[in-house]
């Protein structure tokens, strides 16, 4: 692969770029330019908590939206752009992939680089016209909050037990050590506007072992969309949710491979 080639990863809820490294070091071993930017979404000191060091998660929260992830792509204009998106990184993705950024697009204007596509790893398929929020809990069926989920006041949520749900595939000391550096994340209630499922080539890793988005759940999302916008390229990890932590450099191959059918 060629530097003119860059991965841009749209991270997960309550994780920062910090859980990321390790997979950006391992992308960059195969000669690509990697970013992983800090989404507001996910970032303390965006969250109106306080003293980050002892969170008040009974504060009103501040609105956020994906200005960071566009001013990211947009910085790389010039270079083919590929999105790689983890859990709640798709509805971030997904949205942040509008048509004036893809690279279609920008080579009918004369222009070179742009997003070539979207690999979802574990990652939310948020149909077009909905949020997280009504996707996971639809208005008619009644809400049930998953167990790995802690609910605070004004809607602020944190990971219960990752231990067990998150980093279930880790040795219990590395767990540890990323558990101490999770964060907290708001409601996810802003719809998907954006459908770049129809405009850009889609793949998704499905997590074989994840316990916070079981194996079905991942392919049942997969079943949904391609149903609309058709077929999604897939692959399998018998990894956890956090794949870029377990499984870095099955992860970073999985990534080159759909790099060469985009």
């Amino acid at each position: 692969m060629s530097l003119a080639t860059a991965v841009v990863i749209c991270h997960g809820y309550y994780h920062t770029p910090e859980h990321y490294q390790d997979f950006v070091t391992a992308l960059e071993g195969r000669n690509l330019d990697a970013h992983c930017p800090q989404l507001p979404t996910s970032d303390m000191t965006k969250l109106n908590l306080g003293d980050i060091h002892n969170p008040d998660f009974s504060r009103p929260l501040l609105l956020v939206d994906i200005r960071k992830a566009k001013i990211a792509l947009q910085s790389l204009q010039g270079k083919r752009v590929l999105l790689v998106a983890h859990s709640a990184g798709g509805w971030t993705a997904t949205q942040a992939a509008i048509p004036e950024l893809q690279a279609k697009t920008r080579a009918a204007k004369g222009l070179a680089g742009g997003i070539i596509g979207i690999l979802f790893y574990g990652g939310f398929i948020i149909p077009v016209g909905q949020s997280i929020t009504e996707f996971f809990h639809p208005k008619d069926e009644e809400v049930v909050v998953s167990p790995w989920l802690n609910l605070h006041e004004h809607g602020l949520t944190t990971i219960a037990d990752p231990e067990k749900y998150l980093f279930n595939d880790l040795d219990p000391e590395v767990a540890a050590k990323w558990k101490g550096k999770l964060t907290a994340s708001p409601p996810a209630l802003t719809k998907v506007t954006n459908d770049a499922y129809a405009s850009l080539p889609c793949g998704y890793v499905v997590l074989d072992g994840d316990a916070v988005l079981p194996k079905a759940y991942q392919e049942g999302m997969i079943a949904l969309q391609s149903q609309k916008t058709g077929d999604f390229k897939i692959y399998h990890s018998p990894a956890g949710h956090a794949a870029h932590l377990s499984w870095t450099e099955g992860l970073a191959e999985t990534v080159e491979d759909f790099l060469k059918v985009v």
